[in-house]
């Protein structure tokens, strides 16, 4: 069965960018566009570069996905997912971006929904961020 339970809405989907890095929060950025597939609505990029603001953006709610860099400094996204997860119930899909193709152990642990290592590679990011928006769709 197609993709179709949020292709009508005209909300964009609201995704925060945490790293400490703004070149790596442009990164993810251009990487997955203003609409990375056209069965979802367009994205609105929430750009976060400290841990205190990831977590009370995520507290005030609104935020469709979190992605999350696990090598910002000096708390890492693995850290903060897991807290996330912790904490706010239903707390949206999260998405960690990992030091390496190995550290998705990391990634399990801290409850993340999906794991991209560095270099950020768009096509992998663009797959895994659509698949984890359908998948909460669907749910």
């Amino acid at each position: 069965m197609p993709f179709v339970a949020d292709s009508v809405r005209s909300t964009p989907l609201r995704v925060l960018v945490y790293s400490s890095d703004a070149d790596t929060r442009r990164q993810v950025m251009l990487a997955l566009g203003k609409q990375p597939h056209s069965e979802l609505p367009a994205f609105e990029y929430l750009e976060v570069a400290t841990a205190p603001v990831v977590i009370a953006q995520m507290d005030a709610g609104g935020i469709d996905l979190a992605i999350l860099d696990g090598e910002a400094t000096p708390a890492g996204g693995l850290g903060i997912a897991k807290q996330l997860k912790d904490e706010i119930s239903p707390c949206p899909p999260i998405l960690v971006l990992t030091g390496r193709a190995d550290d998705t152990w990391l990634a399990s642990w801290s409850r993340a929904e999906a794991a991209v290592a560095h270099p950020i590679d768009p096509m992998r990011l663009t797959e895994a961020v659509v698949g984890l928006l359908r998948n909460r769709s669907a749910a």
